[in-house]
């Protein structure tokens, strides 16, 4: 199974001067774990690093920082990891496993950051992946029955 079946294709973007109340306040609102950090200038476009509700709680609540003061540029991780649509679970898990990270940037065949994977994403994609083999499996041992009766 590649990440194209998987991944969130719910990217939310926030300048790097927000607040980690004011990110706080729109992973609520959109439902995500992560939100991609971008340039403060008028063109948003360009990615320079990625927080995730995790960042917020460990860099920042268990320090006492104060959510309405700090900034993204604060506790972000400027480096993103990323994966190509096309990758499939295997090579995920390893990008994942070598950055030491539970989500990954998504990128299409042009580069262009298009989705997040999570590590939960990953779970399903692997239980789906184990529920076909379970298939497998009872279908064979139906269609012998059928074939040669129970003995």
């Amino acid at each position: 199974m590649n990440i194209e079946r998987i991944y969130s294709r719910n990217i939310i973007r926030a300048p790097r001067s927000c607040t980690l109340q004011e990110a706080a306040l729109l992973m609520r609102r959109h439902h995500v774990g992560a939100l991609l950090v971008t340039r403060d200038e008028p063109d948003q476009g360009e990615v320079i690093g990625i927080v995730t509700d995790r960042d917020l709680v460990l860099e920042a609540m268990a320090d006492g920082i104060d959510p309405s003061d700090a900034t993204l540029d604060d506790v972000m991780t400027p480096d993103l990891a990323t994966v190509s649509e096309t990758a499939d679970l295997h090579e995920a898990m390893e990008i994942m496993r070598e950055n030491g990270v539970r989500r990954l940037a998504v990128s299409n065949g042009d580069g262009l950051l298009v989705g997040i994977v999570s590590l939960d994403d990953v779970i399903d994609g692997l239980g789906a992946e184990v529920a076909s083999l379970t298939g497998i499996l009872k279908s064979e041992r139906e269609r012998e029955i059928a074939e040669r009766g129970s003995a």
